[in-house]
């Protein structure tokens, strides 16, 4: 697979991805199995890995943190203080997702604006203006998606010498948008059975949206993602002396 450098500014950290990871399993925040969202969690860290994406040294820190937590709550019970239960490991951890949520509720009032799209998807592409977004999703809904698809996929070796490059797929999900003007991200997934292909059409998505040509929407929390085309920009015409 060709090698291509992708940095974004929608990357989320580490409390983006617990928040996403409990919303998707309808989790209490105050009840997290800490066994299942610990090992979700790397599924994720080893996937952005995989993708050659530049994991700070936040998530690795919360993988540290989750492991601990785990850790703690494993120990037999005759290791606590007779007639106490001790402090729940995880109550730390529920704070700061407490006052993550806080803020989030706040920058949904700036968010409103962008609300407007959401009833029109399936009645035609939405008109986007150069100042609107071009990632209108959570970051880890995307890697869903292409979790989804990888495992899919039939256990095919791969050969040494295999080439999976980006631009082709580029130039294929802009061809595919000339003609339906909005297709399913999960459309897009389905020309690919390998995983190396699938994992360089995940690159070319996010190469399109760092180039402005396509925006990515989610229909609803946690729903569909679909593609849609930029517009090309109006260049004004040259004032006249």
């Amino acid at each position: 697979m060709s090698a291509i450098d992708i940095h974004l500014d929608i990357f989320e950290g580490p409390l983006d991805l617990l928040m996403y990871l409990i919303n998707k399993n309808n989790l209490d925040i105050y009840d997290i199995p800490i066994s299942q969202i610990t090992r979700e969690y790397l599924e994720y860290l080893d996937l952005m890995k995989e993708l050659n994406l530049e994991i700070a040294g936040e998530f690795l820190v919360m993988a540290s943190t989750l492991m601990q937590i785990k850790a703690r709550m494993l120990l037999p019970s005759n290791e606590k203080d007779e007639g106490e239960e001790g402090p729940d490991p995880r109550k730390e951890l529920v704070e700061r997702l407490e006052e993550y949520q806080k803020f989030q509720k706040v920058s949904g009032v700036f968010e409103e604006r962008f609300m407007a799209f959401k009833d029109i998807y399936y009645r035609g592409s939405p008109v986007f203006s150069n100042e609107e977004k071009y990632l209108e999703v959570e970051f880890f809904a995307l890697m869903d998606a292409l979790k989804r698809a990888l495992s899919k996929t039939e256990p095919v070796e791969e050969i040494e010498g295999d080439r999976f490059p980006v631009e082709p797929r580029m130039e294929r999900i802009i061809a595919m948008l000339r003609e339906k003007k909005g297709v399913l991200l999960d459309e897009i997934f389905a020309f690919e059975n390998r995983r190396l292909g699938l994992i360089a059409v995940f690159l070319a998505v996010l190469e399109l949206v760092k180039q402005r040509k396509i925006a990515v929407v989610q229909d609803l929390d946690l729903g569909e993602i679909r593609l849609y085309p930029m517009p090309e920009p109006v260049s004004s015409p040259p004032e006249e002396i």
